[in-house]
């Protein structure tokens, strides 16, 4: 390696590429997930809580493995991560047609999920059978909520997760430079999937959700990962929708992707381009993300 280039969301030097391969050098005996705490501590690598982020610098030693950086022992085992085979069971559900007017379903009742475990079955279930990118497992800083409305029926789900690395229009928006982007990308958010279930056939019912769960959403980030959340961003494949229960919501419009993906690496168009929302959580989020 004799460039430094952004890997794991970290900007990894030259140095450190050396530095990981006298650690792996120094320990033979180390299996790979030994090596990825040993290179936490020597980092003190750990997220917001203080746990070590052994996943990530596992992700990072396979990375340059890849590339021919760095030499790792063999595998011994396949990886414990329990979401490898995961399936996603079926949960019961009211499934009755709800054709009625907004007025007649609230007050709903928006539960974050990290705080009623009991409901995260239901909330995958009904992600996984009927949204149209299915869902298995969330992995990496994420918020599930799951809305009833005032009888107690689910009528929609939402799913935040980590904001994409890169993305033109959404950081000519909040003027950032790339040092500035690396540095603060973990205080936005993506909302990846929003599902208002099928059945569920009320007007304005969409953007009222999105609006209740905004009002929330920064609190319960900060209290589920102790750090502060100043934007969100979506991608509406305008294929099959406008986006109009976004703008119904104060979502601002700032373009489009290019159509890349995260491995692209020939720079060749592999998928359509979405419309690119976000929606500022505070009135100071361009100071706070670039500072």
């Amino acid at each position: 390696m004799d460039t430094e280039r952004v890997i794991q969301g970290r900007m990894i030097h030259p140095a450190d590429v050396l530095l990981i391969g006298n650690l792996v050098a120094q320990n033979p005996a180390a299996s790979r997930y030994q090596l990825s705490r040993l290179l936490c501590q020597v980092w003190d690598w750990r997220d917001p809580k203080g746990q070590l982020k052994d996943m990530a610098a596992r992700s990072l030693l396979l990375k340059l493995s890849a590339h021919g950086w760095i030499t790792l022992p063999a595998k011994r085992r396949e990886s414990p991560n329990r979401m490898r085979h995961k399936t996603v069971g079926w949960v019961e559900h009211d499934r009755e047609p709800i054709a009625s007017s907004l007025a007649e379903l609230i007050p709903l009742h928006v539960r974050e999920l990290s705080r009623y475990p009991e409901d995260v079955p239901l909330f995958e279930c009904l992600l996984h059978q009927h949204h149209y990118l299915s869902h298995t497992s969330s992995v990496g800083l994420n918020l599930k909520y799951l809305v009833r409305d005032r009888h107690g029926r689910p009528v929609s789900c939402l799913l935040f997760g980590s904001a994409a690395w890169q993305c033109a229009a959404r950081d000519e928006f909040i003027g950032w430079s790339a040092a500035e982007r690396q540095r603060a990308l973990q205080q936005i958010t993506n909302n990846t999937r929003f599902l208002v279930l099928p059945w569920v056939e009320v007007r304005h019912l969409a953007s009222h959700v999105l609006s209740r769960v905004l009002r929330q959403l920064r609190a319960d980030w900060q209290s589920k990962y102790s750090r502060p959340l100043h934007l969100v961003e979506t991608f509406v494949d305008p294929a099959r929708f406008v986006g109009s229960c976004y703008r119904a919501a104060n979502w601002i419009a700032v373009g489009q992707t290019t159509g890349r993906t995260r491995q692209d690496r020939a720079n060749q168009i592999q998928v359509p381009p979405k419309r690119v929302l976000v929606y500022p959580l505070t009135t100071e989020f361009r100071r706070a993300l670039r500072a």
